[in-house]
């Protein structure tokens, strides 16, 4: 019998990267400088308790000059937000870099082992429509019962990594062919890890399988850039990514807040609200 993982989503995610052309907000006059700022500030401030967010982080390096995340019910409100951003008076100094698309999400090993244990108790065979009713059934209870974990705020931490991964699909190595419960196994191992930076790092997984070129998407958040490099050396070691995890590009840099919009348009390190 193959025994496919069951997952819960929440919040659909966009991340976009922007390059900043510089030199047109340098040439700006103040009033357009003014009209750039405000206009993004508002935008970040518009959205509602409860219906999504949008972050902004200033990115170190090349690869982009700002990231915006932007947290959403569904992909129609994602494409909503993309068009607001286009539209933007800003808009025209910035150039998309790269973009990802996934959905938070929480994977569930050891519940999936278990609901999966409780049907059969029942006498209900894998792979019947009874089955299938019931076990989404089961989801349903679980997807309330961590429904905040779902559908969790933006944390307001000032240092933030992002990076895509994969689970290896390789002729020696496959994460997909090996057997359940070893794959839930070396789960609970990489999961250990994991909590041991509770404290410093928050963390948020989201899957992009159908949705964009990697298979997950992961954002880190922590008070201390370091801990990134700790945590993420940390894990290199365990088992499932050091035999089945592939990483795609890293992005870093700095949330800040929409009060400090104005100071980053003028060519200022804004900074974070807490």
């Amino acid at each position: 019998m193959l025994t496919v993982p069951e997952t819960l989503e929440g919040w659909c995610l966009l991340h976009q990267m922007f390059r900043v052309s510089w030199p047109a907000l340098v040439q700006a006059t103040n009033d357009e400088r003014a009209e750039f700022a405000e206009g993004l500030r508002e935008f970040l401030d518009r959205s509602v308790a409860g219906d999504g967010a949008t972050i902004a982080v200033a990115m170190l390096g090349h690869k982009a000059d700002l990231m915006l995340v932007h947290a959403r019910r569904s992909f129609d409100a994602l494409v909503q937000a993309q068009l607001d951003v286009s539209r933007l008076p800003i808009a025209e100094a910035f150039e998309s870099t790269t973009s990802y698309v996934s959905v938070v999400e929480l994977g569930m090993y050891e519940m999936t082992a278990k609901i999966h244990e409780q049907l059969t108790e029942r006498g209900l065979a894998h792979g019947t429509d009874e089955y299938r009713a019931a076990q989404k059934e089961a989801m349903q209870v679980q997807h309330g019962r961590v429904s905040s974990r779902l559908y969790t705020a933006f944390p307001a931490r000032r240092y933030v990594c992002f990076y895509p991964m994969d689970k290896r699909r390789g002729e020696i190595k496959n994460w997909y062919s090996t057997p359940f419960e070893k794959r839930a196994a070396m789960m609970r191992e990489h999961g250990h890890i994991g909590r041991l930076y509770a404290g410093e790092v928050t963390q948020i997984i989201s899957g992009s399988i159908g949705f964009d070129d990697w298979e997950w998407g992961v954002d880190l958040f922590a008070d201390d850039p370091v801990v990134f490099k700790r945590l993420i050396y940390e894990m290199r070691f365990d088992e499932a990514s050091a035999d089945y995890g592939e990483f795609g590009p890293f992005y870093t840099g700095v949330q800040f807040s929409s009060s400090q919009v104005a100071e980053w348009v003028e060519g200022r390190t804004p900074t974070l609200a807490i």
